[in-house]
């Protein structure tokens, strides 16, 4: 009775040791980008996968990491997050200040960026609560033919219309205006 004892405590320990290590060094590393200006405070919070030799964006039969015409949570691990200190254009769109769920369905012709209201929703990793959007944009996907871009990123850039918010990863280039 011991001898089972002592290797439920070590399997125990080794599992807690093994959580304890993916939390410390995740294989997608979280990332936060943040960009201040005097009209609003922009911050995205997410988790950066790698490339890793895979497909990346193609069709589901394909193989493809992250199918076309499916949800995908923008990132790796929980939802990805998009938060705003003021009301701002998203595409276009008004949208309120707050903490949103961002996720996307990806295409090869044309892609769906969606803010949900569950933003504050813990390790949310499965789909949202559909009923819960409250902005949808559609944008069209660019394709770099040169350098492969590793790991997913997502960041700001300002420019003369304001600021563009873009997702890279492999060879396409996602960028969403806001104003």
């Amino acid at each position: 009775m011991k001898n089972v004892l002592k290797i439920i405590g070590v399997l125990v320990l080794a599992f807690v040791g093994y959580v304890t290590y993916m939390l410390i060094n995740p294989v997608s590393p979280k990332d936060t980008v943040v960009y201040s200006s005097d009209n609003a405070n922009l911050e995205v919070v997410y988790s950066r996968p790698y490339k890793k030799n895979r497909l990346i964006f193609g069709s589901e039969e394909d193989g493809a990491l992250v199918p076309y015409g499916k949800y995908w949570r923008t990132g790796a691990n929980a939802a990805t997050t998009f938060e705003t200190s003021s009301d701002i254009l998203f595409n276009g769109k008004k949208l309120r200040a707050g903490k949103y769920r961002l996720y996307t369905v990806p295409g090869e012709k044309e892609w769906k960026i969606v803010l949900n209201s569950e933003g504050d929703k813990f390790f949310a990793i499965s789909e949202p609560d559909y009923s819960k959007d409250v902005l949808e944009a559609i944008v069209i996907p660019q394709i770099k033919d040169k350098n492969t871009i590793e790991q997913f990123t997502i960041g700001f850039s300002k420019n003369i219309e304001g600021v563009e918010m873009y997702l890279i990863w492999d060879t396409t280039v996602i960028s969403i205006p806001l104003n």
